[in-house]
């Protein structure tokens, strides 16, 4: 009997990428989903993993509704060699200088993901601090600019 291997899963390396999703995105699919789409935060989450995995990359996804937690899994990813991080920080978008300093101080390349056009809504949400550090920012594509920010970070070269 001939033995057929297992398809090989990824393993952690350089290559594993990290999704975050900031306060409410938990809420997805039912919270405004004439804004944000009527996708669930799980629909999302398994696209971007079977794409990570047609690649032999590792995409780890976490969401917190506290800042806190945030920081922490961003510290987190300097030690589990995450070549690049991939962040919808939501409504800490325009209020978090301590969410901003943890990606700074990590210094792993990352992308802004918002599924609403931020520039089409309350003047409030133009304001960004995280756009002058990202490599770049996505947004008003729904949940296609997570697949857009995965597609590049899976070319970027580290």
């Amino acid at each position: 009997m001939k033995k057929v291997s297992p398809r090989p899963s990824p393993i952690r390396s350089s290559r594993s990428i990290l999704v975050i999703h900031g306060p409410n995105l938990d809420l997805l699919g039912v919270r405004e989903p004439e804004v944000y789409g009527r996708e669930t935060l799980a629909d999302i989450n398994r696209r971007l993993t079977e794409l990570g995995t047609e690649s032999a990359v590792v995409v780890d996804t976490f969401q917190s509704n506290h800042e806190g937690a945030l920081i922490d899994r961003v510290h987190a990813a300097k030690t589990q060699t995450i070549a690049f991080i991939i962040i919808n920080p939501a409504g800490l978008t325009h209020t978090s200088v301590s969410l901003r300093d943890a990606l700074a101080a990590v210094a792993i390349p990352f992308i802004e993901v918002h599924l609403s056009n931020v520039h089409r809504r309350e003047a409030f949400r133009a304001k960004s601090y995280f756009s002058d550090l990202a490599i770049g920012t996505i947004c008003g594509l729904g949940s296609q600019g997570y697949e857009c920010a995965l597609r590049f970070a899976l070319a970027h070269k580290t």
